[in-house]
């Protein structure tokens, strides 16, 4: 009999088919949605979850699967999981892997590059019939060569960063709680700083960390008014770990110069909101970790993670509340 993996919430077709195509031997994938009104029925008997983390998976969804011994989960983040209901069952969680982190590097340098070029500003004056609005000393953009790139979060991504960054000749500096050894930073080619440093010298602040309590809007007030202002901020991370008011008005008041931002605090984000109305923003919609090249990835390290612990092996890319 096939071992049993849920995976949840549906995918397209054709990512799904993909899915498929990769379940090793001996196990069965059943597809759902975590809204589903039978999703806890569909849970039972279920040894591995795959998927995505939603608000619902607390103590009625161990509750439903006595038996299982993974969940294994193709994005990054986990902040709608429930910890404590994971740890009481005993069910460790692992993330993606890094399977996104070139996908959300090279989005975090689209939009450093986006927003030094306005590349939204001159798009939108092109199409309504403005060609090259104003003077280059008034509308000012800037070249990456020579900044400085402060990275928050030196982790799989925030190498990534580095490397990409190093390419269009900035100079990068990071803060991390976990520090790179001075051989590790050498060959890595960035310096390490304290956070209040980074904020004071970057030219660029990119944020890299998980979403928790020592995170939670560790960029508030304070910090926007420690940075340069012609400095940029970026966020590809999560939105909670930025006070959106206190970006507001570090925006409006011109402590900073701009900001590029794929996350926000609420998503998706009301649509008067108090950030949209401003024009030294550019925004994504979460969108730097799904590339299409992405999902095979994601479900290779997932399902070896599943055949690991199927032969009795600990799990690789547990997260570092369930090490």
């Amino acid at each position: 009999m096939a071992t049993k993996i849920v995976f949840a919430p549906k995918m397209p077709d054709p990512i799904m088919e993909r899915a498929r195509s990769m379940v090793p031997q001996g196990f069965e994938l059943v597809v759902t949605d975590s809204d589903n009104p039978d999703f806890l029925k569909t849970v039972a008997g279920a040894e591995y979850y795959v998927g995505f983390p939603r608000a619902g998976m607390g103590p009625d969804f161990f509750k439903a699967a006595p038996g299982l011994k993974l969940i294994q989960l193709i994005s990054a983040g986990y902040d709608r999981l429930d910890l404590a209901a994971a740890k009481k069952a005993g069910v460790p969680i692992a993330n993606n892997g890094g399977s996104n982190s070139v996908a959300v590097a090279e989005h975090t340098m689209m939009l450093i590059l986006a927003v030094y070029k306005k590349l939204s500003w001159h798009h939108d004056n092109v199409v309504h019939g403005k060609w090259r609005v104003g003077d280059f000393s008034e509308t000012r953009t800037y070249e990456l060569a020579g900044k400085t790139l402060g990275i928050v979060g030196l982790g799989t991504i925030g190498k990534k960063v580095a490397r990409r960054a190093l390419a269009f000749d900035m100079d990068v500096q990071y803060y991390d709680v976990a520090r790179l050894s001075e051989d590790q930073e050498d060959a890595t080619g960035v310096k390490f700083t304290l956070f209040p440093e980074l904020l004071q010298t970057s030219d660029v602040v990119s944020l890299h960390v998980p979403l928790n309590d020592v995170t939670r809007k560790m960029m508030g007030a304070r910090e926007f008014g420690m940075m340069k202002k012609e400095a940029i901020f970026i966020n590809t991370c999560r939105g909670p770990v930025v006070d959106e008011e206190a970006l507001r008005h570090a925006l409006l008041s011109k402590q900073i110069a701009a900001a590029g931002l794929d996350v926000m605090v609420e998503e998706p984000p009301l649509i008067n909101h108090p950030l949209f109305g401003l024009e030294n923003v550019t925004f994504t919609p979460h969108s730097a970790g799904p590339t299409w090249e992405n999902w095979p990835k994601a479900f290779r390290n997932a399902f070896d993670n599943v055949q690991r612990v199927a032969r009795g092996e600990k799990p690789l890319w547990v997260i570092p509340e369930m090490r």
